[in-house]
């Protein structure tokens, strides 16, 4: 969990269930309320400043199926000038 969001799940890491990214999503949501806006836009699409990562391979479709094992992780895009 990058540092911009541990103000909502208080923990760098953290545990939430899906068949999805689009469920995983909503679960962290209902754990951790307006998490999913910091990272999902109004158009169900990833934030550009977001990155994902299942398993170290970077994800951009929020369908991408996940498994019960798998290591997801939330990435902040640093930019600037």
């Amino acid at each position: 969990m990058p540092s911009a969001l541990r103000s909502y799940t208080g923990a760098p890491q953290v545990e939430a269930a899906g068949e999805t990214l689009h469920a995983l999503f909503d679960d962290l949501e209902q754990r951790y309320p307006g998490l999913r806006f910091r990272v999902v836009d109004e158009q169900q699409r990833l934030r550009p400043n977001m990155r994902i990562f299942v398993n170290g391979l970077g994800v951009r479709d929020l369908g991408h199926a996940l498994q019960p094992d798998d290591f997801v992780a939330i990435v902040l895009a640093l930019s600037g000038g």
